[in-house]
């Protein structure tokens, strides 16, 4: 089965080609960073703009590098959320419109599943069922995963997730946009233990999150008078070093608490914070200890990505799931990964 992905749901336009049984056959990749770089942040208008301009052409290029046509794919899977509605639209569109044209079933993929689910494509992938922490973008979340559409969510954030956590406080600290790589950068030139920050909710007894309080210490240490001492760049590399520390450290034995609690010994990462290399070494010393392990995607399947979608489109098309014939585009800018349920073929 070969299936276009098609994925938008925020500033990266990602078009991939997924065969099962043989794996990625070509992909492409472009990220709007240099565009909206100049406006510190994402601008939803200037994204959705930015797909519709590259999404014809990164297609064809696709099809080609895998020597295939329109007409040889079996589907075409696309990300119908969660992301900014105007961005998700604009792939919906596409994907719906070549399908129906095609006479191919077009299937809307959750943005989350693809990210949980890419591990999978590693060339050790992890059995089911796992533990997933999803640490992607506006998300924070633990889940147990007994199989494709079978998730219970565990816990979660209750206000700014990981990465939003890393570019306000990169933000904070003068750093340009995106600011969590730049971040986990200036961490590793820095040396922990300078500052006393917050572990937000790690004896909370539960397996939730909170990480704006963390932000706000932050806020509090930069706006002091001193900080504006000549030697504040090292004081800033030192105080990137102690937030990092202390992201990881929440992240890292709130998933220990999870497989403890469900008695799991599988530990799947995903998202743009998974890639984070404190992190990987924290997971992977702490459940080493606990005769545990952690999965990760391959790093350049870390961020947004079209294979993601072709991969999780193919799975859920594998085990029977069949989209109405119809052509209908929607998309659902707010969607709860617990809501999504396994593969079913419509009534």
């Amino acid at each position: 089965m070969k299936v276009l992905g098609i994925e938008s749901s925020c500033d990266e336009t990602g078009v991939a080609i997924y065969e099962s049984g043989v794996g990625v056959l070509a992909q492409a990749l472009h990220s709007q960073i240099s565009l909206h770089a100049l406006y510190g942040g994402v601008v939803p208008e200037l994204a959705s703009r930015d797909h519709i301009r590259l999404m014809p052409g990164l297609i064809r290029q696709t099809l080609a590098g895998a020597g295939l046509r329109v007409a040889d794919l079996d589907a075409i899977a696309y990300t119908a959320g969660p992301g900014l509605a105007g961005a998700l639209l604009v792939g919906a569109s596409v994907a719906e419109a070549m399908a129906f044209a095609a006479g191919i079933p077009a299937l809307p993929v959750h943005h989350l599943e693809g990210h949980m689910l890419s591990p999978l494509l590693a060339a050790d992938p992890p059995d089911f069922p796992f533990v997933a922490l999803l640490v992607s973008g506006g998300h924070t979340q633990l889940m147990r995963v007994a199989g494709i559409g079978q998730y219970e969510l565990l816990g979660e954030t209750l206000d700014d997730a990981a990465g939003e956590a890393f570019d306000k406080t990169a933000k904070l600290l003068g750093l340009g946009y995106p600011g969590g790589a730049e971040l986990a950068a200036l961490a590793e030139r820095g040396h922990a233990g300078r500052y006393k920050l917050p572990r937000p909710m790690l004896r909370s007894g539960n397996l939730d999150f909170s990480f704006s309080g963390l932000k706000t210490a932050v806020l509090n240490i930069v706006s002091n008078a001193a900080w504006q001492r000549p030697h504040a760049a090292r004081l800033a590399a030192d105080l990137a070093a102690d937030f990092q520390q202390a992201v990881v450290e929440v992240l890292a034995d709130k998933a220990l608490a999870a497989l403890e609690q469900t008695g799991l010994r599988a530990l799947v990462v995903a998202g743009g914070v998974g890639a984070n290399v404190a992190l990987r070494a924290k997971l992977d010393s702490t459940l080493r200890q606990k005769g545990a392990r952690a999965y990760y995607p391959e790093p350049a399947l870390c961020t947004d990505n079209g294979v993601m979608i072709a991969y999780a489109g193919a799975r859920r098309l594998e085990l029977g799931e069949r989209p109405p014939r119809v052509a209908t585009i929607r998309v659902r800018p707010r969607w709860p990964l617990a809501e999504l349920g396994a593969p079913l073929a419509p009534r």
